[in-house]
C-alpha cells in the first residue's frame, strides 16, 4: 500500500493492483523441497565424483565434477518442482497429494506438464462475507458483492486503463450522451 497526500494534507491509503511475480511464486515451494533438493545435490554431487572414479578408465576430477554438478542440479529442480505443485495444489483448491502423486509418477515429466495445464485459477476471498470465490469470477456467489472491475455488458473481468472488454468488444469509456450540436 502506498500513502498519498489528499486535500487538506490528509494522508489517503491507496492500494496498487499486485500481479504474480516469479520471486513470489518461489516463495511456494516449501522448507521440505529446499533442504531435500540441496541433499539431492550433495549426494549426486559425491556419488559421481566417487563412484565414477572407480572405472577402470575414470573420467578426469574436473569432467566428475561438472557431471555430478549438473546431475545433482536437474535432480534437484525436479524435487523444487514436485514441492511447487504440492503447495499450490493446495492454494488453488485441487487435490495435494493426487497432484502430487501424479508429476511423481507420470513419466517423462507429463504429470509435471497435465498440473500446469489444468490446474485451477487462484481463489480469492469476497471482501464483504469472507467467502472463498474461484478466480476469474466477477460476483461472489453468496452474497453478490461485486468482486473486481468487470465489463457492463458481458461481465468478464477487465483490467484498470482497458478501454474495450477483451471478450465482447464493448467499450469501456463513458459515452456522451447524444443532443443538439451547438453552435458557436
Amino acid at each position: 500500500m502506498a500513502e498519498l497526500r489528499g486535500l487538506k494534507g490528509k494522508t489517503m491509503q491507496v492500494t496498487t493492483e499486485k500481479r504474480t511475480r516469479f520471486a513470489d511464486e518461489l516463495h511456494v515451494i516449501p522448507m521440505w523441497a529446499r533442504i531435500v533438493a540441496v541433499i539431492a545435490l550433495v549426494t549426486v554431487q559425491i556419488a559421481m565424483i566417487v563412484l565414477m572414479g572407480q572405472d577402470a578408465h575414470p573420467m578426469p576430477l574436473w569432467g566428475r565434477i561438472f557431471a555430478g554438478f549438473f546431475a545433482g542440479i536437474v535432480l534437484g529442480c525436479y524435487i523444487l518442482l514436485i514441492g511447487y505443485i504440492n503447495r499450490d495444489a493446495g492454494r488453488r483448491g485441487m487435490n495435494r497429494l493426487a497432484w502430487t502423486l501424479l508429476a511423481i509418477f507420470i513419466p517423462n515429466a507429463l504429470g509435471i506438464i497435465l498440473f500446469f495445464l489444468l490446474r485451477n485459477p487462484l481463489s480469492m476471498h469476497c471482501a464483504k462475507c469472507g467467502n472463498t470465490v474461484q478466480g476469474g469470477f466477477s460476483f461472489c456467489p453468496r452474497c453478490g458483492a461485486d468482486l473486481g472491475l468487470h465489463c457492463p455488458r458481458c461481465h468478464h473481468g477487465i483490467r484498470p486503463g482497458d478501454v474495450f472488454c477483451s471478450n465482447c468488444g464493448n467499450s469501456l469509456t463513458p459515452t456522451e450522451p447524444v443532443g443538439e450540436m451547438r453552435q458557436g
